[in-house]
């Protein structure tokens, strides 16, 4: 039995804990949110009750309860529960849960949960050493993770798990979970003299995007870092909220980058500047490199836009030279420009088309020996060099002059084909012209 100064001190550490960690559900009638999940009658509530819970990989973004719903797991199973974090945990502690959940099973019949926080970080020789076990029943595996599962983690183990996707938060339930934390007596702050204006939860539950464990940190800090008036009463207001929570929970995960990257280059090629213009800061608020964007946008400026407006690749090359030069966040106004610029010239991909047609025709011509008047003849025989004066320099000719270029294996071949759009409408009239089209 614990003695009067044990139970001070487990209150006194429990005080100091964080907000998010104090309200943690203990029960899935306590649970937030991932309705598609934990609804009643749902597979895994099922699972959960009944104490059957298979392996499975919690995935998706902070704060939206992966770890927690863990936790319930390891609070209603009669078996054994192993929390390892893949960043800290190597073979040896995994090999060493392994033989404990192997004795426990042989000797007790009691089945051991193995919890392993961010997962995807486990390398294949850790995934290794676990696959055994899991394909066995020796360990029930849960795994957590922000990263896509089958796009970062060992396909064997993923086959063998059951995939939960969670998703953000809606602001409605942020909000309960906020007003929740505030009226909680226990683990809250029920018992201060404590009012938390509306428009306060309001702007908390906003620009969490989702994230219950930054709501819960942007309440604290709000909460222990505003004085009370003279009776000790502490209202926090709207202005306390902003202080609290300054900007929006903008971080992303591998795979929401990759996801955002595509977007903006397929807005690029849309032509929708007002979504190229929001991934573009979208991604550079969550820390994407502005220059990764603008290469890219130097890119499509040739493989979107091409001949149609040939300006759009100057107008991307000087946005990218302004802002190797003038730095962030200056440099954003002509990164910006460019997106517009791209976004709205005319499209063609006629440039790309023409590169892949040479290069595929480069690597499988058997003979592309130079014709006779085109090749060099400063070092060239007699014979080579009468042959090369049947050149015809196309400038005695006012600038044009119908002569063959192309190696005989290849001659006639034509990799650029000009496209009725924007500047390429004069292109293949000229072409048209002189008789190439």
């Amino acid at each position: 039995m614990n003695d009067l100064f044990d139970i001070l001190k487990e209150k006194g550490e429990q005080e100091q804990r964080p907000l998010a960690e104090r309200m943690r559900p203990n029960s899935l009638r306590e649970f937030l949110g991932q309705s598609h999940i934990c609804e009643e009658n749902s597979l895994l509530r099922r699972a959960i009750s009944l104490d059957k819970v298979g392996s499975c990989i919690f995935w998706g973004p902070p704060g939206t309860g992966k770890t927690t719903l863990a936790n319930i797991i390891a609070n209603s199973t009669s078996g054994n529960f192993v929390k390892l974090n893949a960043v800290s945990s190597g073979v040896a502690d995994v090999k060493k849960a392994v033989e404990q959940a192997s004795n426990d099973l042989k000797m007790f019949g009691k089945k051991t949960y193995l919890l392993l926080d961010e997962c995807h970080r486990f390398s294949k020789t850790q995934s290794d050493s676990l696959l055994p076990a899991i394909e066995q029943g020796t360990i029930i595996f849960i795994g957590s993770t922000t990263e896509n599962p089958y796009a970062s983690m060992t396909p064997a183990i993923v086959s063998r798990c059951r995939v939960f996707e969670f998703k953000r938060l809606d602001k409605e339930t942020v909000k309960k979970a906020l007003y929740k934390a505030i009226n909680d007596k226990k683990r809250g702050y029920g018992q201060l003299d404590l009012t938390v204006e509306e428009d306060a939860i309001e702007h908390i539950a906003s620009l969490s995007a989702g994230d219950l464990r930054t709501a819960y940190n942007a309440l604290e800090l709000a909460v222990l870092t505003t004085a009370g008036d003279e009776s000790g009463k502490v209202t926090v207001t709207i202005k306390d909220a902003e202080q609290s929570i300054q900007r929006k929970a903008l971080s992303y995960d591998e795979n929401s980058y990759y996801d955002m990257l595509s977007a903006f280059c397929k807005s690029l090629r849309g032509s929708d500047s007002d979504a190229a213009l929001y991934y573009a800061h979208r991604l550079i608020e969550g820390g994407c490199d502005p220059l990764l964007l603008l290469r890219r946008l130097v890119v499509h400026s040739s493989e979107d836009v091409g001949m149609a407006d040939p300006n759009a690749l100057v107008v991307a090359t000087s946005a990218l030279t302004a802002f190797l030069n003038i730095g962030y966040p200056e440099g954003l106004i002509p990164m910006s420009q460019a997106i517009i610029y791209v976004c709205e010239a005319p499209k063609s991909n006629s440039v790309i088309i023409a590169m892949n047609g040479a290069q595929a025709a480069a690597r499988s011509a058997k003979d592309d020996t130079v014709p006779p008047h085109l090749r060099n003849s400063v070092f060239a025989d007699s014979d080579s060099k009468a042959r090369s004066r049947q050149y015809k320099y196309p400038h005695d000719y006012g600038g044009y002059v119908d002569q063959q270029y192309l190696p005989d294996s290849i001659k006639g071949s034509v990799f650029y084909s000009p496209k009725d759009n924007g500047f390429e409408k004069e292109v293949k009239r000229i072409r048209k012209e002189k008789g190439k089209e």
